[in-house]
C-alpha cells in the first residue's frame, strides 16, 4: 500500500463514523489478558497510549481495567464518538491529531495499536512509539488476517464472482493457510528500536447475520473506495447468499496476532 492509498483509506472510516460504531465489534476479552499476563504491569495503575482508538472499541476494555489512557484519533467525527462512548471514564483523554504529528508531554509505560498499526506512516510509527515511552516500556499492537483454514465458509469463496463480476478483482485461489501469514516481527527488529520481540498468534471465528456482514463490509476502506453501484451489487449478492442457509448466517475465521516489543533504553 502506498503512501497516498493508505491516506485515502484511511480517512474513509471517519465519514463513516456512525456506522463504524455500530458495524464494528469490540475485541475479545482474551486479547487483554494476554496482553497484561505478558507484560510486567499492573492494568489498574498502567499510563497507556493508543493510536488509532476509533470510536473506542478497545479503548473501553482497558479503561474497564482501570488503566490511564491517552487515545489519539487523527478522525474529528470518530473523536467526537470515543469521547461519547467514553464519558463514563475519567482517566481515558481522546486527542485529535495524527499519530505522526502528535507531541507527547509524558512518557507511558505501553503504547498500543488495535488493527490500526498498518495505518500508520511505515517511516515513522516506531520511531513515534519509541519517542512516546518510558524506558523499557512496551509497544503492543495487533494485526488481523481474514484466514482460510480447513473447513472454512465457503461463503467467502462464493462471493468472489460477485467481486469479479463489479471489476474489483477477486482473492488468489487457493488462499494461503493461517500458519503462512507472516508477522511483523522482521519489520520490528529492522527499526533498531526495540528488543525482546514475542507474538502471539490466535485463530478464531465470528458469526455475522447478513445484515451485521455488509454493515461491516460497509466500513472497510478498500469497499468505502468502491463506486457506490458496486458497492449496491455487491451488497445485494451478499444478503441473497446469505438469506440461501438454513441458520442466515456466516462464519468468518480470524488470525490475530499480537506484537509485544520492549523500547531499548
Amino acid at each position: 500500500m502506498n503512501r497516498q492509498n493508505r491516506l485515502e483509506r484511511a480517512a474513509t472510516f471517519d465519514q463513516i463514523a456512525e456506522l463504524y460504531d455500530t458495524a464494528r465489534r469490540e475485541y475479545p476479552a482474551w486479547l487483554f489478558d494476554e496482553l497484561f499476563a505478558n507484560t510486567p504491569l499492573n492494568p489498574a495503575s498502567a499510563h497507556i497510549l493508543e493510536v488509532g482508538c476509533g470510536t473506542g472499541q478497545a479503548t473501553r476494555s482497558l479503561a474497564q481495567r482501570g488503566s490511564s489512557i491517552v487515545a489519539i484519533e487523527m478522525g474529528p467525527n470518530l473523536a467526537r464518538l470515543a469521547e461519547r462512548n467514553l464519558s463514563q471514564f475519567p482517566k481515558v483523554e481522546i486527542v485529535i491529531s495524527r499519530f505522526e504529528d502528535w507531541q507527547p508531554t509524558r512518557r507511558f509505560d505501553l503504547a498500543t495499536a488495535f488493527t490500526s498499526w498498518h495505518w500508520i506512516d511505515p517511516e515513522a510509527r516506531y520511531r513515534c512509539a519509541a519517542a512516546a515511552l518510558k524506558p523499557g516500556g512496551t509497544l503492543a499492537f495487533t494485526v488481523n488476517e481474514h484466514v482460510f483454514p480447513p473447513g472454512y465458509d465457503p461463503f467467502f469463496i462464493e462471493i468472489q464472482d460477485c467481486y469479479e463480476a463489479i471489476g474489483v478483482g477477486r482473492l488468489p485461489f487457493p488462499p494461503p493457510l493461517p500458519e503462512s501469514i507472516p508477522d511483523a516481527r522482521n519489520e520490528i527488529q529492522a527499526s533498531g528500536l526495540f528488543d525482546d520481540i514475542r507474538v502471539f498468534r490466535h485463530l478464531w471465528t465470528q458469526e455475522f447475520t447478513a445484515d451485521e456482514h455488509v454493515a461491516m463490509m460497509g466500513t472497510a476502506s478498500d469497499h468505502r473506495l468502491m463506486q457506490p453501484w458496486q458497492r449496491e451489487r455487491l451488497f445485494a449478492e451478499m444478503r441473497r447468499l446469505i438469506a440461501l442457509r438454513p441458520n442466515g448466517r456466516v462464519t468468518k475465521h480470524n488470525l490475530t496476532m499480537l506484537h509485544l516489543a520492549r523500547v531499548k533504553s
